[in-house]
């Protein structure tokens, strides 16, 4: 388990200092060596000292650099035989704990969000170290708190189990769990990518998380530290968790090749995710995708200016590297001066800082060459720039070397001409917003060009409306096809009970996207007929 103690025999830890080894079958496994985390705040006090100690701790893990302050953690690495052990174990363990009453699994969920609560501000602390502003923390944490509600427990349960009475029969319908799950958590937020492995379990699953070797300490913490403990009060059979710290294309390669993996929980890029969902549907496998996102936000003329402008900015938390967070503006030419305006003036208040400090938004952005050629592009193509478009220090100086970028607002005029700009056709993965002003026109035919600019979206993770009209949001509900989940009047990237946190369509869910319920995409229904005193005769041909 954990270990604050020393890294080698005589060597004291620096304080604070968290070690976890391999969680295979239920035990600590000592891997191939180990990865560890520096914190996120050297990053930027201290950017030489960091990089210094990385490229030390990467070429000598033993190294004496281990104790420095700055280090945090250290995770062990799984080599090949780690991986298919965890495998095999959680194999061994799924049929034990499929057989264990629903009711009982669903404890998990009610228990783990206690311990949320519990540890929530060691929660936070994990998160800052791993770069996460505090703020941002919080939300990651609402995420989880919502998706754990007993609101949502009570509704992932109701579709669960269905049972009917019928002419002599009780009709069951309920979902079976899939088996073996395997998650693969982004490096962007693994800790909560990682928490969902929660509900695979509760749905019957036995589970092998992946850390990302980048960026492992969170995740391993919340495994060993709250999921694993709970299970163990369950008395869950061993191996139903297990967790190892490895590369992605290793650990990959030998999921898709192993026939003892049934689902795969794959969140990352469009472009690697589309081709790995075709390597396990070839190989009889479930993929389960959470791809980029290219939110949109759509802002009818009746719309509260300032609050749509409020919710355009969540474009900028995290610097824009969160998949969830709005990609694009529609607004109605009778309001956008005003909009553009009231986004311009919230702009200044999201500004870059140490990761502790409770009013940072802004996250460092290690390579900006991307965003700069978007920009440039948009530009040439005749976009304005409103707002920023330049590097800066931690204090907001403007620099060519800073590691933050300003929040950049773009305006486009038209539709027709819209997704000829690659930053209002991809999702940019940037502190960067492009507003684009509808021609004038009609408003029913206005309203029809809306609905199809965001169905012919070829991602479709979120989309926001602002709107006073009835009919306006009555025709978006009915005819917005694209996305996993439609915001109206609200926080884009707000959590609620009973709706999806996550799931898309499109370049977000692949082809089998669609609102994702993580404890109900590692399930599949079955029907149950029990029958009591029927004639099978009298049931093929009557009396």
């Amino acid at each position: 388990m954990l270990r604050e103690a020393a890294q080698e025999e005589g060597a004291e830890a620096p304080s604070g200092f968290k070690s976890y080894d391999l969680y295979i079958a239920g035990k600590d496994v000592g891997g191939d060596g180990w990865v560890y985390t520096v914190s996120g705040r050297s990053l930027l006090e201290d950017v030489f000292t960091s990089v210094s100690l990385k490229r030390t701790l990467e070429q000598d893990p033993e190294s004496e650099a281990a104790k420095h302050p700055y280090v945090v953690g250290r995770c062990a690495i799984a080599d090949d035989a780690s991986i298919d052990l965890a495998t095999q174990a959680a194999a061994t363990a799924a049929p034990d704990w499929a057989a264990v009453p629903l009711e009982r699994r669903m404890e998990l969920g009610t228990r783990f969000r206690e311990e949320l609560l519990k540890h929530q501000d060691e929660f936070l602390r994990m998160l800052v170290a791993e770069s996460h502003p505090v703020k941002l923390a919080r939300w990651e944490l609402s995420c989880l708190l919502q998706i754990y509600s007993p609101g949502s427990l009570r509704w992932y349960m109701k579709q669960m189990r269905v049972e009917k009475e019928y002419a002599g029969r009780t009709l069951l319908l309920h979902r079976q769990p899939d088996g073996v799950v395997a998650f693969n958590p982004p490096q962007n937020a693994p800790l909560p990518s990682a928490a969902l492995c929660v509900l695979a379990l509760m749905a019957g699953n036995a589970v092998v998380v992946r850390a990302p070797r980048s960026i492992a300490l969170s995740t391993m913490w919340l495994l060993r530290e709250i999921v694993a403990p709970l299970l163990k009060e369950l008395d869950a059979p061993a191996g139903v968790l297990n967790a190892v710290c490895s590369n992605p294309k290793q650990t990959m390669d030998r999921w898709i090749a192993d026939p003892l993996i049934d689902d795969i929980f794959y969140i990352g890029g469009s472009q690697e995710g589309l081709r790995f969902e075709q390597q396990c549907v070839a190989h009889g496998k479930k993929p389960i995708l959470e791809l980029a996102g290219n939110d949109g936000i759509v802002v009818w003329k009746d719309a509260d200016v300032k609050w749509a402008a409020q919710a355009i900015t969540e474009a900028f938390y995290g610097s824009g590297q969160i998949c969830m967070v709005p990609n694009y503006v529609l607004v109605h030419p009778d309001v956008a001066d005003a909009l553009i305006a009231q986004v311009q003036e919230y702009v200044k208040g999201i500004r870059p800082g140490l990761p502790e400090e409770e009013d940072v938004l802004l996250s460092p952005v290690r390579r900006s060459e991307r965003f700069f050629r978007l920009l440039r592009q948009a530009l040439d193509n005749g976009a304005e720039l409103i707002t920023g478009g330049q590097r800066t220090e931690v204090d907001g100086t403007v620099s060519e070397t800073g590691v933050f970028l300003q929040p950049t607002v773009l305006r486009v005029d038209g539709l027709d001409r819209a997704r000829t700009f690659d930053v209002v056709r991809e999702e940019t993965f940037f502190p960067l917003i492009p507003i684009v002003v509808a021609e004038r026109d009609g408003d029913d035919a206005l309203l029809q060009s809306f609905v199809r600019f965001v169905n012919a979206n070829e991602y479709g993770l979120r989309n926001s409306l602002w709107s006073r009209s009835d009919h306006v949001i009555d025709t978006f509900v009915r005819r917005v096809v694209n996305g996993g989940l439609l915001k109206v009047n609200d926080s884009h990237i707000g959590f609620l009970p009973y709706l999806p946190s996550h799931g898309g369509t499109g370049r977000t869910g692949g082809a089998f996207g669609e609102a994702n319920y993580p404890m109900l995409k590692t399930s599949h229904v079955q029907g149950v007929s029990i029958a009591r005193d029927v004639s099978p005769y009298e049931a093929v041909f009557g009396d």
